[in-house]
């Protein structure tokens, strides 16, 4: 039961994902960028973060204990993207974010009941920054759920400031109604 629903709330993140890229395909270039004094401080900011822990989390599980996303500098929060060979567009964090939203469906695909126990380790960029923690793999898998609307909170905030109609659909009853064709 675990595991399926771990995999449903990733399957929600996905679909959130999307829509939050979408709608930021519609906004201007100062749109993306604009100020705001929650999240990241500006949809690109935070959309890019947003993937970054995403990237840095998988690693994680997946064996690397200081996991950094290309362009990042080791030790600062994930998508801080202030090194070199950073993401520069929308259209390149998009082809990122769809690439590693496979190796997502990969790893959730041979996750077993088994391997929630497994404790992971991760070099911490926030809380203890610089300890290396031990974290069981579910909670990691249920962190970047929880992650994901966290942030996707503070960009569909950031959207309504901008006056984008009509916001995007991220509540997990909307995708399930999506799914059974209810809702259009």
């Amino acid at each position: 039961m675990a595991v399926r629903s771990i995999s449903r709330l990733h399957e929600h993140r996905r679909w959130v994902n999307q829509a939050l890229l979408d709608s930021a395909e519609a906004l201007s270039d100062k749109q993306l960028h604009q100020s705001f004094s929650i999240g990241q401080g500006s949809v690109w900011r935070s959309l890019v973060h947003l993937y970054a822990a995403e990237y840095v989390w998988l690693e994680a599980l997946q064996g690397n204990e200081s996991p950094v996303l290309p362009g990042d500098v080791a030790g600062a929060l994930p998508g801080n993207q202030q090194g070199e060979g950073g993401i520069r567009s929308l259209k390149e964090l998009k082809q990122k974010w769809n690439a590693q939203e496979q190796r997502w469906i990969d790893y959730l695909e041979q996750i077993s009941t088994e391997m929630l126990d497994d404790l992971i380790n991760k070099r911490s960029t926030s809380s203890g920054k610089g300890r290396v923690h031990q974290t069981r793999c579910e909670d990691i898998l249920l962190h970047v759920c929880a992650h994901a609307q966290y942030t996707t909170a503070q960009v569909i905030n950031m959207l309504r400031q901008i006056g984008i109609e009509p916001l995007p659909a991220t509540m997990l009853i909307t995708l399930a109604r999506t799914q059974m064709g209810t809702v259009d």
